[in-house]
């Protein structure tokens, strides 16, 4: 396992490849992919065995997993949402939010169903916690005790539009997962330890959730925080002031 220094050498590496890679292709969701950057390189690198399989739901956040992806020899599409692609590592196409745990959940079902080994793991944004269908999800995935199953909300408190608590505020998520029978835990989501100790641990007849904190557009100082960096290309000042910051 790499060590936290190099972990943390790794965030900028990806975060600098998914800058080259997404400016070359038409990609410009650069701040939700900076807040998922650690989760998606502890899950990768470290927490996820070869009979696991990972979901991206908030699917605008794919360029760092393309960089990923293409580091283990795969060749996903360079859309600007990810399509299924099983072949190159890819088993739900996203986008349209709400719809990533929905299938994770009848993945481990059928793990569960057909007693096979092996972990879901799902990212979902925080905005789209606001949808119908991931309400749905969660007393589906209790009602059935989806151990299994582990859903990472990237929680950077901004969507498309602007700030969760402006839109339509998810404030007690966690509370409300707990009653409908989840193990829930709250990390900072920039933590490599708190990541992948929260990654690693499974509840027995529980599914997971793992909120972790996390900060829009993280590494550039820029787009910290910014809701207008959810969907934006940077200028070529911009850029190389992004490089700059990611040495």
């Amino acid at each position: 396992m790499k060590t936290l220094p190099e972990l943390r050498e790794r965030s900028k590496q990806i975060r600098r490849d998914t800058l080259k890679l997404g400016t070359s292709n038409g990609g410009y969701h650069f701040g939700g992919s900076f807040s998922a950057t650690e989760i998606l390189i502890a899950l990768y690198d470290v927490v996820m065995k070869p009979d696991d399989r990972f979901i991206l739901s908030k699917g605008h956040a794919c360029w760092p997993w393309y960089v990923i992806l293409r580091e283990r020899g795969y060749n996903p599409e360079l859309a600007g949402h990810p399509s299924i692609d099983v072949a190159n590592g890819i088993y739900c196409t996203t986008g349209s939010e709400g719809h990533g745990l929905p299938v994770g959940i009848g993945m481990a079902m059928a793990r569960k169903f057909k007693k096979t080994s092996g972990k879901i793991y799902v990212v979902v944004g925080d905005g789209e916690c606001q949808e119908g269908t991931t309400w749905e999800s969660i007393l589906t995935a209790s009602h059935h005790k989806l151990d299994n199953l582990a859903a990472i909300v990237d929680y950077n408190e901004i969507q498309g539009s602007g700030f969760v608590r402006d839109i339509l505020p998810i404030n007690g998520l966690e509370k409300v997962a707990e009653t409908l029978g989840w193990s829930v835990v709250q990390v900072d989501g920039h933590s490599y330890p708190e990541l992948i100790d929260a990654l690693s641990k499974s509840h027995e007849g529980k599914p997971r959730m793992i909120i972790a904190h996390t900060v829009k557009g993280k590494g550039v100082s820029y787009m910290e925080g910014k809701p207008q960096w959810h969907a934006k290309f940077p200028d070529p000042q911009q850029l190389e002031q992004a490089y700059k910051e990611l040495e």
